[in-house]
């Protein structure tokens, strides 16, 4: 039988398809989803539970570790076929794709929110769904790639140097393989380089970019390169921020691709998976002083990125002020933005301004104004400039959410692209692709 740190997934295995004994071909399931998953590619959980990189099967690595994320989901459906199999299990799993997936949410605390995302994007056939990593050489994308192929969510496009993705595939002891897998976008040799560069020369000459500047920036520039691509048709979407600040990269989807028709503004949300609830705060990265104008535009852009997950907005607007107690420049803009909201949106539920402890409870909210136009705990915080949207996140993430956020999501861009922060987690990048092909989806 498996040792005793994986006889949790077993049991969860049995007892989820019933089964009324443990036979011997359950724990030859059990053995085989062992030795297929030792032989997969490390966890980023595992190396950083254990400080090891670049582990891989062999003499010093025979079964997977403890903490290894991926047990539950390999063990329980082995060990729940095999009972099957065996006929002992006294309510067979009709579908053990979708029970797979349910396992995922013991695993990542992200799985229930991003439960409508993942179904969506997984479908649409990968080849229809091409999204670009910007930084195609980085440890954390290459790994993410590797998942993304697994659960075919999307036909990866990697910018960077062919023989350095190789290496670093085989250092960290993945599976991926070009033109099969992947399609590599050499930013040394690549044949649309000229047209590239003359493109984007032809769109910034006036705006300071010189023919020679352009030669440059589109050898250099993974995102300006990755949004090209985007722009002409040959990706359907982008993931870019491992690398750099966000203004770095929005500088270049600026440039190449702009802004959705009708706004007048980017923005960045980020979602928290909290105990009991889920919280997603606009804007935290990229407006520094957004005037009310401007957060008005956002707050319908966030309401509409929030119903993408299937959850109704809710949306309270922050202040140091609640309700009138302050009559300060940013407690006035905030009042300002509810109304332009009210003719604006007239059917969202927003109110404000408001302290953060009344967002969150609907009950304190009822004592202090009984009139409030805001139903149940606020799901969506609107902040007043990018120091309070970014501390709020940032302490929520680290001190309730377990460091687990989805996003950046940025709001405002003409065609599907993504801003992750430099730390972002496998997982994140992972999740943030399922999204993005869920915003392609919903543009064709």
């Amino acid at each position: 039988m498996a040792t005793s740190w994986s006889v949790r997934p077993v049991f969860r295995g049995a007892l989820d398809a019933g089964a009324t004994t443990v036979t011997r071909e359950m724990e030859i399931a059990v053995v085989n989803a062992l030795a297929e998953l030792a032989r997969q590619e490390q966890s980023d959980i595992v190396a950083t539970a254990y400080g090891i990189r670049d582990l891989s099967f062999g003499p010093e690595y025979l079964i997977p570790k403890p903490f290894d994320p991926r047990l539950i989901v390999k063990l329980a459906p082995a060990v729940a076929k095999a009972a099957m199999d065996s006929g002992v299990a006294e309510r067979p799993i009709e579908d053990m794709e979708a029970y797979e997936q349910h396992l995922q949410q013991f695993v990542y605390q992200s799985g229930t929110i991003m439960k409508p995302i993942f179904q969506l994007a997984r479908g649409v056939e990968p080849e229809k769904k091409r999204i670009v990593f910007a930084e195609g050489e980085e440890e954390r994308v290459l790994r993410a790639v590797q998942i993304i192929v697994d659960e075919k969510l999307a036909k990866p496009m990697l910018i960077g140097r062919p023989v350095v993705i190789e290496q670093r595939i085989a250092r960290y002891g993945l599976r991926l393989v070009a033109g099969r897998d992947d399609t590599v976008v050499d930013t040394d040799h690549d044949e649309r380089y000229r047209v590239f560069w003359q493109e984007y020369h032809k769109m910034m000459s006036r705006k300071g970019i010189t023919a020679q500047m352009a030669k440059l920036e589109m050898r250099r520039r993974t995102t300006l390169i990755g949004a090209m691509l985007v722009k002409r048709g040959e990706a359907d979407g982008m993931i870019c921020g491992m690398v750099s600040t966000t203004h770095r990269h929005l500088h270049f989807i600026d440039q190449v691709i702009g802004k959705k028709k009708g706004c007048n503004v980017y923005a960045a949300m980020n979602a928290l998976v909290l105990p009991g609830r889920q919280i997603f705060l606009v804007d935290t990265h990229v407006n520094v002083d957004p005037t009310a104008e401007e957060l008005a535009e956002i707050t319908i852009m966030a309401a509409e990125g929030v119903r993408r997950f299937g959850i109704e907005p809710k949306v309270a607007l922050q202040s140091h002020s609640n309700f009138g107690t302050s009559n300060a420049p940013s407690a006035q803009k905030m009042r300002d933005v509810l109304a332009i909201l009210r003719v604006r949106a007239p059917h969202l539920q927003v109110d404000g301004e408001m302290h953060g402890g009344l967002a969150l409870d609907h009950n304190l909210r009822r004592k202090v104004m009984p009139d409030s136009t805001l139903e149940g705990d606020a799901n969506l915080l609107v902040l007043p400039n990018i120091d309070a949207a970014n501390i709020s996140y940032n302490l929520l993430k680290t001190a309730a959410g377990n460091n687990v956020a989805i996003g950046s999501i940025l709001l405002g861009a003409a065609q599907p692209v993504h801003v992750l922060p430099p730390s972002a987690t496998v997982r994140r990048i992972v999740n943030m692709t399922a999204l993005l092909v869920a915003d392609v989806v919903a543009l064709k």
